[in-house]
């Protein structure tokens, strides 16, 4: 890469580095590049991509913090000046404590007569104006106060487009958390040397507006990555000769009293991903038995309490109240492949044997996909929906592995989570999705996808995540309602 780029959806999964892995990464830079190299090409990226963003802005405001990711700014400050704009600097940092690459940028800066001074600037900016975050980079840890707040506060008040450096100052890069009130709204960031976790959950995305990219000519090497960006997934095409039998059958659990709507719009969805047949066992008795709708879903009162369909995958919770509690011990036992959403999951974190009984199911060869929102999650940990937002990768990861099964904790930038693995953060979505019936959906889908393809469960699980958030990025209406939903999943996935 010799510049940046605006972050696209990938052809392959592209690797996530949270703090400590992007340090090690830049130790490693730094001790085969000289001094300054980096700095140097960061400076100009910075300066490239703020004159991409605001090719007709004639004044740029940049505020800078007292680590290198002031430095990167102090030295886009010498690019932009160069390009004949008025440039302004606020270094909330004596010049002396620099760390020595940006001690090298300040100079540079006070060289080339670039405006420093510890003050912020004294006329507010305009629209035509740009802003740039240098404050704090990936190396913060701590909710920032004093003159630094009072910066990130300036920058949040700016009426112009606001770059930030590496990430918005103020937000944890490994959990897309503000560390405090006070952290930078973006309309733009710019990420080096490496793609940070927390740009792409949580509040992250929110904060980071549009991603871009840099690596500086700078390979990670053999460092591990935290976490990954997934590719779209690809389509799958049917064969002449193949029939119903071939795509798989699912069975859908749920539907108590007064929540029948939650089963059906699950089963539909698995009808729509491409499992051949749908089977659909209400757990309300005096429920209809039939869809007027999709009549080809087949309903198959008390189907749990029998032989389950051969090689099915069932999907159970949507909708299923305390009745799903009765259907569960036999499920957890016998399913092969079983997605569990809604009430599955409350009853099973209220209960230590079912929770026993689905810990046991990974070392049995079983598949299982759980779909908890964050509240649904903090009850599987016995803990609270703050502490699963704080680090949902570590929430997701801690899930998967007690469990024994495949997680996507719902929510910004969802994240899918198997034993043993770097997570996946889902790129695709939006608050369009906020609505009753939408995670009905993403549990039928998930359950269909994985009927249709068969084997282990972590790709029908990401693959359904992203066809999940990218039906609703293309939708035009807010809010996406929960039957649309499914006919915009069925038109995305034509084969």
């Amino acid at each position: 890469m010799t510049g940046p780029a605006r972050l696209q959806p990938p052809v392959q999964c592209v690797p996530l580095f949270g703090r400590e892995a992007t340090r090690r990464i830049e130790q490693a830079a730094q001790a085969s590049h000289p001094p300054f190299a980096l700095m140097a090409r960061a400076g100009e990226s910075v300066a490239r991509l703020a004159r991409a963003i605001a090719p007709h802005a004639h004044r740029a405001w940049i505020a800078c913090g007292p680590g290198n990711n002031g430095g990167d700014g102090l030295e886009a400050a010498v690019h932009l000046h160069a390009q004949g704009l008025d440039v302004s600097v606020t270094l909330a940092a004596d010049p002396a404590n620099l760390p020595a690459d940006a001690r090298i940028a300040h100079q540079r800066a006070l060289a080339a007569g670039v405006r420093v001074s510890v003050s912020l600037p004294a006329h507010p900016l305009a629209p035509g104006d740009l802003a740039i975050d240098a404050v704090l980079g990936v190396g913060s840890t701590r909710a920032p106060g004093g003159a630094l707040a009072a910066l990130i506060a300036r920058l949040n008040a700016a009426p112009c487009p606001v770059l930030a450096i590496d990430l918005p100052s103020g937000l944890d890069a490994d959990t897309g958390q503000p560390f405090g009130p006070a952290c930078v709204e973006a309309t733009h960031t710019l990420s080096l040397l490496t793609l940070k976790p927390g740009l792409f959950t949580g509040a992250g995305r929110d904060h980071a507006g549009d991603v871009w990219f840099d690596d500086l000519e700078v390979p990670a090497g053999a460092e591990p990555p935290t976490a990954w960006r997934p590719a779209p997934p690809q389509g799958r095409l049917r064969r002449h000769a193949q029939h119903k039998g071939s795509f798989g059958d699912v069975l859908v659990v749920g539907g108590g009293p007064g929540m029948t709507g939650a089963a059906v719009l699950a089963a539909r969805a698995a009808h729509a991903a491409g499992a051949g047949r749908v089977h659909v066992d209400l757990l309300d008795p005096s429920a209809l038995t039939h869809d007027l709708v999709r009549p080809e879903l087949m309903f198959r009162p008390a189907a749990r309490q029998h032989d389950l369909p051969a090689h099915a995958t069932v999907v159970a919770g949507c909708g299923g109240g305390s009745a799903i509690l009765r259907a569960l011990p036999r499920l957890l036992s016998q399913a092969e492949r079983l997605v569990l959403d809604a009430d599955a999951l409350n009853t099973i974190a209220a209960d230590t044997a079912l929770q026993a009984l689905l810990a046991a199911r990974g070392p049995r060869g079983h598949g299982t996909v759980l779909t908890p929102h964050p509240l649904e999650a903090a009850r599987l940990l016995g803990t609270d929906t703050a502490t699963v937002q704080h680090d949902r990768l570590a929430a997701a990861r801690l899930l998967a592995r007690r469990f024994q099964a495949v997680v996507v904790l719902k929510g910004s930038g969802s994240v899918v989570a198997a034993p043993g693995e770097a997570p996946f953060i889902n790129p695709t979505g939006n608050a369009a999705l906020a609505t009753a019936g939408t995670g009905d959906v993403l549990a039928g889908w998930i359950g269909g996808l994985w009927a249709l393809a068969g084997g282990e469960p972590l790709a029908p699980a990401c693959h359904g995540t992203w066809q999940h958030g990218e039906a609703a990025d293309r939708c035009l209406t807010t809010p996406l309602r929960a039957a649309d939903l499914v006919e915009a999943l069925h038109a995305l996935s034509r084969r």
